[in-house]
């Protein structure tokens, strides 16, 4: 949900009307808010959703010159091992992302014994997974993720709760 005109409130008034508006939404729902009318798009709308095709590329917070366009959201990707237990993974992802108020995830892991890639793409609590493309002749087998969240995501925790 996008909170609009946060720029138009106080910080007080922003806070009161955000828990709110939590209230009454669903659970896992989280508020997106905006200044000035501005939410970046591939947030707000999931857009680019090829993104698992280029992880290694894909600037994070840490790499200064490419850093997010915007300065309310932080991203970086977590690369793991092979994920036995399908089932446990999910559960460890659900709980990272209602735990540390993470928008998005998006990526790929390696399920020993799958000559698949499986895709994960989480929008709040909601996370689909599925099986897309053989893995290519020479391509590195590893489990890697995009994690999007509002500036302030505990990295070390989240890649703790994933890593089980």
């Amino acid at each position: 949900m996008i909170l609009n005109k946060i720029d138009l409130v106080g910080d007080e008034t922003l806070k009161t009307l955000r828990r709110d508006i939590e209230k009454r939404l669903r659970p896992g729902v989280k508020v997106l808010p905006a200044r000035d009318a501005t939410v970046a798009p591939n947030i707000a709308l999931g857009l680019a959703a090829a993104v698992e095709d280029d992880l290694a590329q894909r600037p994070s917070s840490d790499d200064t010159a490419n850093a997010h366009d915007h300065d309310d959201f932080e991203s970086f990707v977590l690369t793991l091992g092979p994920v036995a237990d399908r089932t446990e993974f999910l559960a460890r992802l659900r709980a990272a992302i209602a735990a540390h108020d993470v928008l998005r995830v998006k990526g790929f892991v390696d399920v020993p014994g799958r000559d698949r890639r499986e895709v994960i793409q989480a929008v709040g609590d909601r996370v689909q997974h599925y099986y897309d493309r053989p893995w290519r002749t020479g391509e590195e087998r590893s489990s890697r993720l995009v994690v999007i969240g509002e500036k302030g995501l505990d990295r070390a925790a989240i890649a703790a709760v994933l890593a089980g």
